[in-house]
């Protein structure tokens, strides 16, 4: 079969239950491509941040191996770009004659763009520029130049001295950098699609990322009285790290039930919005007359916590809201059971060894991820990881988060704070810590041993055993015990 053509439509903190077809969150353009193409329910980032998440996506790699742990572009960055040696799936491509371009959110180093690596045309790239997402000195001058409000807005949060946070709203342009991205891919494929090569193009949104403002035309889509609060927002955090309470309490306690309800509704309409602009790509291609010989992957680099919890946005509580992205592929003349479901876990570093697959012939094997080329053929995979973990060192404030997660449980290493454990038969919503319970000791125990294991196979250089600093209940010795 002949390599088919790849257009990547990649969201930004989405949570992957709104692309379901039976999530309340209305996206009709999704359900659709969703019947004529292969879900992966169970599709998770490394990391909940957009950099080392999206470094993964074109890596294959986890955050130990490609380098990038936080914003690039911002001056706490650990790293602006990509190690030395690491290689991206679109060099891949280019090689194997694919003809590349690239429209939207970059975001994976400030010391590169996309036409570094492969892409030959930049319709238009964000999320590169040092400054681009660091909030300067000048702008606290400029702040301070007035009183703090002591009065709070619909969906505000209070911040002295930061600036108030406004969560959601109406805008009726919409997102004018969403718009801009689309309106460019859509005039592009003709293009591509009159060359004698097969070609890749992504489409890079910034939507659904907070605040959450929408065309009204979106928001009448949903009644407030038909949106629940999630069944996590009864968790008091109290069995958590300190620091989910303080972002609790600081920020998102300080709304009331109904603004979270909105704040939800908010979100789900802005989902529908993207998922407006998706079917104005979709229906550019069916255009072209491509659509059969093209594989089109719909994702989104990490969630959003949309009130799990009390919480909005992501961050260092290992939650699965924060994790856990939509992954749907249709490509009409290799998918061989369009309208399945694969519930096995998938990474987000599983999509690069993916496509090079699909355009050379061969998966790479040296990579965190693997290719998914055999559930499409409707194969089940000699061998498939039973389990899943996470890498995180921070967002702009630095912590050492690792977590393991299988069917049944899921534990959280936290190097600044208590343990997690839970017990996910029971808990489903991560409501219950049981880290403490030594009825699971044996448990947590062996989830360690996982964690390390993985630590192992991928460099993490998380290992220090020093005395103030070695403190997971058993160590990277773990690794090599059976």
């Amino acid at each position: 079969m002949a390599a088919p053509n790849i257009l990547i439509f990649m969201t930004d903190h989405q949570r992957g239950d709104t692309a379901l077809a039976e999530h309340p969150c209305l996206t009709p353009n999704l359900d659709k491509f969703a019947q004529q193409g292969v879900t992966f329910t169970e599709t998770h980032c490394p990391s909940p941040h957009c950099c080392p998440s999206r470094a993964t996506f074109a890596t294959g790699l986890y955050p130990t191996r490609h380098g990038v742990w936080n914003n690039i572009c911002n001056a706490q960055a650990i790293n602006r770009g990509l190690k030395p040696g690491v290689r991206l799936w679109s060099q891949d491509l280019a090689e194997a004659g694919y003809h590349l371009a690239w429209s939207g959110k970059w975001h994976v180093s400030v010391e590169e763009t996309p036409a570094k690596r492969g892409w030959h045309d930049e319709l238009f790239v964000s999320g590169h520029k040092p400054a681009e997402h660091e909030t300067q000195w000048q702008h606290y001058q400029r702040l301070a130049q007035q009183p703090d409000p002591t009065q709070r807005g619909e969906g505000q949060a209070l911040r002295p001295g930061y600036g108030t946070y406004t969560l959601y709203g109406t805008r009726e342009d919409g997102n004018p950098h969403d718009e801009k991205v689309v309106k460019l891919a859509v005039e592009a494929l003709p293009g591509l699609a009159r060359r004698d090569k097969p070609w890749c193009l992504f489409v890079g949104l910034t939507g659904p990322h907070d605040p959450y403002f929408v065309p009204k035309r979106f928001l009448d889509l949903y009644k407030l009285a038909d949106v629940p609060l999630p069944p996590s927002f009864a968790d008091g955090l109290a069995d958590k790290p300190r620091i989910y309470r303080r972002m609790r309490r600081t920020v998102w306690g300080q709304m009331t039930e109904r603004e979270i309800r909105e704040g939800i509704r908010h979100f789900w309409a802005y989902c529908t919005y993207l998922d407006d602009l998706f079917g104005k790509v979709l229906a550019a291609l069916d255009a072209t007359g491509q659509a059969n010989d093209t594989l089109v992957l719909f994702t989104s680099d990490h969630g959003d916590y949309c009130g799990d919890h009390g919480l909005f946005a992501k961050g260092i509580p290992c939650f699965r809201g924060a994790y856990h992205v939509p992954a749907v592929i249709r490509w009409p003349a290799g998918a061989r059971k369009p309208g399945s479901r694969i519930g096995q876990f998938v990474s987000l570093a599983d999509f690069g060894p993916t496509f090079t697959e699909l355009a050379t012939g061969t998966a790479p094997t040296n990579l965190s991820g693997a290719s998914l080329v055999p559930f499409l053929r409707g194969e089940a995979p000699a061998t498939w990881r039973d389990a899943l973990f996470t890498q995180c060192n921070g967002v702009e404030l630095y912590y050492t988060q690792r977590s393991a997660r299988t069917r049944e449980f899921k534990y959280v290493f936290n190097g600044f704070d208590d343990d997690e454990l839970y017990d996910l038969r029971t808990d489903p919503h991560e409501m219950r810590n049981v880290a403490a319970d030594p009825a699971y000791a044996e448990t947590k125990h062996q989830l360690v041993r996982k964690l390390w294991q993985f630590a192992h196979r991928e460099n993490d250089a998380a290992i220090n055993g020093y005395v103030t600093v070695g403190l997971a209940p058993f160590g990277p010795a773990e690794a090599f015990r059976t």
